[in-house]
């Protein structure tokens, strides 16, 4: 894993949060307990990765539903407005 250095001010009670998250998990050090809470706050912004096995299903469903619905025709106004 790459890492990169940086020079971060922190208020106190961040200090004293990274403390105990060091503490709470034996972690070597605040560079440590930082990445651990960036960690587990990241898996719940950004959306995990999609399974190739489930990339391949969306991929096959969608091939399927194409020949099935003739994918090449254009739909109407009609068609549009119902949607």
């Amino acid at each position: 894993m790459k890492t990169v250095t940086l020079n971060l001010k922190v208020d106190e009670y961040s200090n004293r949060v990274l403390s105990m998250v060091k503490a709470a998990y034996g972690l070597n050090n605040k560079s440590e307990a930082l990445n651990k809470l960036v960690h587990e706050a990241g898996t719940e912004l950004l959306e995990p990765e999609l399974r190739e096995e489930f990339v391949k299903e969306v991929l096959e469903g969608t091939r399927e539903w194409e020949q099935k619905h003739d994918f090449k025709r254009k739909m109407t106004l009609a068609e549009l407005k119902a949607l």
